[in-house]
């Protein structure tokens, strides 16, 4: 029989409660080596309670898929709701299973009264009574779904603002970097001098992307109890969310979304020899190299691989204590307080670099700064021609316009490099 995962949790919380308590007990000189010892052995207990966890909640997940499969249960019902049913028959089976009533329906959702979803046509596509290709703009509630799942890839849409725009014309933030300028002190009958501020733009355009062609077999798509829009949807997050992620991190700005670490700032550049090392020194440094006028705003925190986390998590202060610490959970169900860095939060992002000679690889500032425009709506096309059908297949294929820019020049964030050898 599998542990409740609450008994789990709350397990999980005592250990994360008992590792912050031994730090903030033991400050300074008071930190032994056996008080090290110690919260090592707590944090390997946290990740094998982790592990306890996900593999009891895949073992009640698994459970609970085939108790609602044995009583009949299908996992969602689109009678009663027309747009999903639409959506649903055209994905299906195409343009040529459209009835005149369904078609209606479609036209009804293209007014500005109920804009859920558009019907796309192409030269392909023909009457509305013949097969061909076609498209969907993805109703309301589908892109929702979407664009949600898209933050589970990457890390930049947990931490950056994101906003919809009907359309993808060129758009420019105006801008202003007055961290350097000052008043002045004017003595009794003299006149104030001028200090004009200067401004500029940042372009915030949209680009194309796509899913990539997604193949689906005729009989997933003849199967009624396969919810076919939560497989797409599913697919065409993970793909979307990935490309997007790594030009909004990596993008150049050249016919391409200019990325978090190309538009950051250098904070600090490790010492001879720190290839592949960074020392808490250097974190004190990199988080001082931001202007105080926006880490008082408690939005700032790092960013950086999965590899360098491991590699934080082993970097000790000046008094030899952990400057990780883990969080815990909240009444063994929601995140109470997050693992944090010298205190901080952070963001884990695959497509930051790993440590390495000149490697940008740890970010720290206010992400908020960054800005990811999407311009909606996503639009979903559906393939039936003979490179298909003769493998028994139908094509999809979704596109997306979205753009990312950092918008504040006043550097919100910065850059911790690896040394060059």
């Amino acid at each position: 029989m599998t542990q409740p995962i609450l008994a789990l949790r709350e397990r999980r919380n005592a250990l994360a409660n008992e590792a912050r308590k031994l730090v903030n007990e033991n400050p300074g000189d008071k930190w032994k080596p056996e008080h090290t010892e110690q919260f090592d052995k707590l944090n390997a207990d946290i990740e094998r309670v982790d592990g306890e966890i996900t593999r009891n909640q895949k073992i009640l997940d698994n459970d609970a898929a085939r108790a609602f499969k044995d009583a009949g249960v299908r996992e969602h019902d689109i009678e009663d709701m027309t747009p999903a049913r639409a959506v649903n028959k055209w994905l299906r089976h195409g343009t040529q299973a459209m009835s005149t009533d369904d078609w209606a329906q479609a036209r009804k959702l293209m007014t500005a009264e109920n804009d859920g979803f558009n019907i796309v046509r192409n030269a392909m596509s023909g009457d509305p009574a013949n097969g061909g290709q076609g498209g969907y703009t993805v109703q309301t509630d589908i892109v929702a779904s979407v664009t949600e799942a898209l933050k589970d890839f990457g890390g930049m849409r947990e931490v950056a603002e994101v906003f919809q725009t009907e359309s993808g014309n060129p758009m420019n933030f105006p801008t202003s970097d007055g961290t350097s300028e000052v008043g002045e002190l004017v003595p009794e009958n003299t006149s104030a001098t001028a200090l004009d501020a200067s401004f500029g733009t940042v372009g915030l355009n949209v680009y194309k992307f796509s899913s990539k062609i997604i193949t689906v077999p005729f009989e997933l798509l003849q199967d009624s109890s396969v919810n076919i829009e939560a497989f797409l949807a599913n697919r065409l997050s993970t793909r979307l969310g990935r490309i997007q992620n790594q030009y909004f991190t990596t993008g150049t700005g050249a016919s391409q979304p200019r990325g978090i670490v190309t538009g950051a700032a250098s904070g600090k550049v490790g010492a001879t020899g720190q290839t592949g090392t960074v020392t808490y020194d250097d974190l004190v440094d990199l988080e001082h190299s931001v202007d105080p006028a926006y880490r008082k705003r408690g939005k700032t925190r790092f960013m950086f691989h999965d590899n360098t986390l491991a590699v934080l998590r082993k970097l000790k202060d000046q008094q030899g204590r952990p400057i990780f610490l883990p969080g815990y959970y909240d009444n063994g169900i929601a995140m109470g307080i997050p693992d944090t860095l010298l205190g901080r939060p952070f963001t884990i992002n695959q497509d930051v670099a790993t440590m390495a000679a000149n490697a940008k690889s740890i970010l720290f500032g206010d992400f908020t700064n960054y800005k990811i425009r999407d311009a909606m709506q996503i639009t979903l096309f559906r393939f039936t021609d003979s490179v298909y059908t003769s493998k028994g297949q139908v094509g999809f294929l979704c596109w997306m316009r979205s753009g990312g820019n950092l918008i504040d020049t006043g550097g919100p964030v910065k850059y911790y490099a690896n040394s060059a050898t």
